[in-house]
């Protein structure tokens, strides 16, 4: 019973970063307001690009680690992984985001992170 949950789990956080990646390639400056600092009009989109890249590639990746390595590999994958929403947590407190979307939507990420890790470790 706990190997569904915990690759479900593990399914859903990987296609969400796969989406925000899209939608940071996609949308940038739209995608950065939603992060919770928004983007300055006459900054350079490629930083905005380069995390949409890089959040694309982590839920690929951890897609194909789902699918086709062991619960242990997609565990430490997750592990690894949350190191990102701890740090945009605090990259949204020091740039002058609300506390509201640091701890609401990037702490609570890696929460969820770490808590699908922990559920593949037990798988």
């Amino acid at each position: 019973m706990l190997a569904p949950i915990a690759y479900g789990l593990a399914v859903v956080l990987a296609l969400l970063v796969t989406f925000i990646g899209a939608r940071f390639l996609i949308s940038p400056r739209p995608a950065a307001a939603g992060y919770g600092v928004p983007a300055k009009p006459d900054g350079d989109a490629a930083y905005l690009e380069i995390k949409g890249l890089r959040d694309l590639t982590f839920g690929i990746l951890g897609l194909a680690l789902i699918a086709f390595a062991d619960a242990q590999a997609a565990g430490w994958y997750m592990l690894v992984v949350a190191i990102a929403p701890l740090g945009d947590t605090l990259i949204v407190l020091r740039h002058g985001g609300t506390k509201a979307v640091a701890f609401g939507i990037h702490f609570a990420t890696a929460v969820a992170v770490l808590i699908s890790a922990a559920l593949l470790f037990a798988v």
